[in-house]
């Protein structure tokens, strides 16, 4: 793949949001080393929570997958941020995927497929990734997944 990753996003349809503060004692973004770790990133598209409430009950899978884009959007522009171009990612080494469940929901991993998905297409080879997608009964403002990674770069 020789076109930039941010030309690839810019094909699938994925402008990156500007980069979301941190609301707390907390840093959006660090850097240590080569190693580069996002804080978990809500679901925001165009400044607005896109998706609320629980998978399994308030929300299908279809609508998860597209919440955990939108998180890995978010992740990506949180890299561009720190970084100040993508291209200076060596690999996507770890994602966890945070899926708020009712209670019987057992699809967390299908839904985590809409981050993980993002990530290769946007990242091609560098975008291959460890994974946990984990069910919890609630996330912050209700949004429906949250979505963290960790990087190599240069």
């Amino acid at each position: 793949m020789s076109e930039t990753i941010e030309k690839r996003l810019a094909q699938l349809g994925v402008e990156l949001p500007t980069p979301a503060k941190g609301v707390a004692s907390y840093v959006p973004v660090i850097r240590v080393g080569d190693t580069l770790v996002t804080s978990g990133q809500l679901p925001l598209k165009d400044g607005q929570l896109m998706s609320r409430g629980l998978l399994g009950s308030e929300l299908d899978v279809a609508q998860g997958q597209l919440a955990a884009k939108w998180c890995a959007a978010n992740v990506l522009a949180q890299a561009k941020a720190a970084l100040g171009d993508l291209e200076r990612i060596q690999r996507l080494v770890k994602i966890t995927v945070f899926v708020a469940s009712a209670p019987d929901f057992c699809e967390q991993h299908v839904v985590a497929n809409g981050a993980s998905d993002l990530f290769v297409s946007a990242l091609g080879d560098k975008g291959q990734h460890a994974r946990s997608a984990v069910g919890v009964a609630a996330l912050p403002m209700n949004a429906a997944v949250e979505v963290e990674a960790t990087f190599e770069v240069a």
